[in-house]
């Protein structure tokens, strides 16, 4: 009997780890990467647009929010369009509505987390303030990595784009080409100007919004050139293999520069937490001997000095370690 049960333990174990096993194969086999590159493979050879991730609205105007009302507001307010600019920029799926909400709901969280502790009203001012710019700080922090991603990117590109030039390809099937093959998130952006061109958008305008979408002077240069080429004309391969070298010498100085450059980075990391991490295992270890920052009027004078200075000494020593090439 002990025979019997054990062995059908065995073979059950066997079978779920096969049927694991299998699952994942065939996932593998039907949505994975090499499933994804080979589809996007056989739709170019074939021609078709095939189906990108992307959609183009047939109106120029992206909507705020989904309320037609405070869609509406917010079209009429600057600071919208500077947020959607900073949304599209970083790759987010949010509207401008979605992501003052969320800014909203951390401002109001921050105050509630200040009323654990009695602290003035200036204090909790600057908690909510603090609360309130986080969602921007990492917005800017997403939309500064995707950047960069492009960036790097931007060689390769410029290399494909010339070799598929050379043969014999014409630009619109660049783009797709390009959308098609390289990875994201730059490939995407090809993909959007693509269908922009599909919908009737002109080439000149579809690269003109790509480069407002993309903010970087690399890709500016080389939508200048393909804007000059379809002017004037010229072997726009080599120019464009010409950019690619220039594009890669650039960023391996910046690559110097920044191992140069990290010992003072990492000092103005530590200089700027340091006063922070103090104060956070003050309060943890004795409340009553710090609290006299901010119960006592020259505690709360030496508070707002030392953040005055805090302030002017981030900004010193991010004029320092910030070095623009």
């Amino acid at each position: 009997m002990d025979a019997l049960f054990y062995a059908f333990v065995v073979f059950l174990f066997a079978a779920a780890v096969l049927g694991i096993e299998g699952a994942y194969l065939w996932w593998v086999g039907k949505h994975g990467a090499a499933a994804r590159r080979i589809a996007r493979r056989l739709q170019v050879m074939s021609g078709s647009p095939g189906r990108s991730g992307e959609r183009i609205s047939i109106l120029k105007q992206r909507p705020y929010s989904r309320n037609a009302a405070f869609d509406r507001v917010l079209h009429r307010i600057t600071l919208a369009h500077r947020i959607d600019a900073l949304l599209v920029q970083a790759g987010a799926a949010q509207t401008v509505g979605q992501f003052l909400a969320v800014s909203s709901g951390c401002m109001v969280a921050a105050v509630l987390v200040s009323l654990a502790w009695p602290l003035p009203l200036p204090l909790r001012l600057l908690v909510a303030v603090l609360g309130l710019c986080l969602p921007w700080v990492l917005l800017r922090r997403a939309r500064q990595r995707r950047l960069v991603r492009i960036e790097q990117q931007l060689p390769d590109a410029a290399d494909f784009i010339a070799r598929a030039l050379r043969a014999g390809h014409s630009f619109s099937n660049v783009l797709q080409i390009v959308g098609n093959e390289l990875p994201e998130p730059l490939s995407g952006e090809f993909r959007i100007a693509r269908e922009e061109i599909n919908y009737g958008v002109p080439m000149n305008e579809a690269l003109h919004g790509m480069a407002a979408r993309i903010p970087l002077t690399d890709l500016r240069y080389l939508i200048i050139a393909v804007l000059i080429q379809r002017e004037s004309g010229g072997n726009l391969a080599e120019i464009l293999g010409n950019i690619s070298g220039i594009i890669r010498a650039r960023l391996k100085l910046v690559a110097h520069v920044r191992v140069l450059s990290a010992e003072g980075r990492m000092s103005a990391v530590i200089l700027t937490a340091l006063p922070f991490a103090v104060l956070g295992v003050m309060l943890v270890s004795n409340p009553q001997y710090v609290s006299l920052l901010w119960t006592e009027p020259k505690g709360q004078r030496m508070l707002w000095y030392s953040v005055g200075m805090l302030v002017i000494g981030v900004i010193w020593l991010r004029k320092i370690i910030r070095i623009r090439i």
